[in-house]
């Protein structure tokens, strides 16, 4: 049950019901690909830093430890001891990312592990049945991810492919919720939009998923190429004609800046590997812009990552102590600094909702960017 609760413009400040709790919108989901966020960092942190959703992936699971034992240790909450929210993506960006390894066809795809070379098939009814297994809250649509820069006839002949591979997944999601032994019967499906940059596929492919009443909605092939101006023009000429009356998570983005372009353009889901690589390369997030902590000035700064910071790591810690660890390859180096970038994301979207909440998002997003920039 998603309602929104307030609007400025087209931003939304909104709440979805789900089985395993309410998440409050907009909101980062933090990314643990492997069932872990990379960088050491717990569930225990997630729950100490704000985390409203965790994101773990359909097929990097599959390929290990195997979906199946999953299930059979009850589900991914159990397994990796998370209460909260779970959204797992279908497999469909492998399908791009992978491109040397894998084959389409109308049934599926067809791959070799990136693991060990051996023959994978996936196509929509068994990214659901592994996503069933998983249990997530929120299951994703299996798609094609078409490169931003691919042309138009081949944009086209995927974007159909993929909508009638959305029509699968939605039928074998409901005969997969109406089995006994499924962990999670209330499994959501979001469906997935593409198009690459070409305004009217987009907008004649967001009409016709619209059509089949899925969960929610999300924005696939963003920020694979294309540049920030024209990501914003695909948001904002694509989300009017999503369901308002439904979640809109524009997938894999992005930068602080990027996360509030698309809250004003409507999006209130975001997902981003960003916060982890960075914080693991001692790239830091403050609301004065990035900092570099393998930078020699920071050798003997005895202040925290940044003035004010409640996270752990700015409770406790030096710049010149964590630069320290990242120099001598100390695993909790990288684990600090991904706690604080994590804790900086989270803390934003809150700052968003309460901006939202008082009807001063405007104001809310020149003020950060001005400050983030002008640094």
């Amino acid at each position: 049950m998603y309602r929104v609760l307030k609007t400025e413009g087209r931003a939304k400040r909104a709440q979805l019901e789900t089985v395993h709790g309410v998440i409050q919108t907009p909101v980062f989901m933090n990314v643990g690909t492997a069932a872990a966020i990379k960088g050491a960092v717990s569930t225990q942190d997630l729950e100490e830093i704000g985390t409203q959703v965790e994101l773990s992936n359909t097929y990097h699971l599959h390929v290990r430890p195997g979906d199946q034992i999953i299930k059979e240790l009850g589900g991914l909450h159990k397994f990796m001891s998370w209460d909260k929210p779970i959204l797992t993506d279908s497999g469909g960006f492998q399908v791009f990312s992978l491109a040397g390894l894998r084959k389409i066809k109308e049934e599926g795809v067809y791959f070799h592990s990136h693991i060990d070379g051996r023959k994978i098939f996936m196509g929509p009814e068994e990214s659901m049945q592994i996503q069933s297994n998983l249990a997530s809250t929120i299951a994703m649509a299996f798609d094609e991810c078409p490169s931003s820069v691919a042309d138009r006839h081949y944009v086209e002949t995927s974007v159909a492919r993929t909508y009638r591979w959305l029509e699968r997944c939605r039928k074998e999601m409901n005969r997969l919720n109406g089995l006994e032994d499924t962990i999670n019967k209330n499994q959501l499906l979001f469906g997935i939009n593409q198009g690459a940059v070409y305004d009217d596929i987009r907008i004649d492919h967001a009409k016709r998923i619209s059509e089949l009443e899925c969960d929610g909605y999300a924005l696939g092939g963003l920020a694979v190429g294309e540049s920030h101006e024209q990501m914003y023009h695909v948001i904002e000429e694509t989300v009017p004609y999503l369901p308002q009356n439904k979640p809109t998570y524009l997938m894999g983005v992005g930068t602080p800046a990027n996360i509030l372009e698309a809250v004003e353009r409507g999006v209130d889901f975001f997902d981003c590997v960003y916060p982890t690589r960075n914080g693991r390369h001692g790239h830091l997030y403050t609301n004065q812009g990035k900092i570099n902590l393998f930078n020699a000035k920071y050798e003997l700064d005895t202040r925290p990552i940044e003035e004010g910071c409640t996270c752990p790591t700015c409770r406790r810690y030096s710049r010149a102590y964590i630069r320290h660890l990242l120099k001598a390859k100390e695993m909790l180096g990288m684990r600090l600094c991904v706690l604080h970038n994590l804790y900086f994301y989270n803390t934003m979207m809150k700052e968003v909702r309460e901006a939202l909440d008082r009807g001063e998002f405007a104001a809310y997003k020149k003020r950060k960017l001005d400050n983030m920039q002008n640094h």
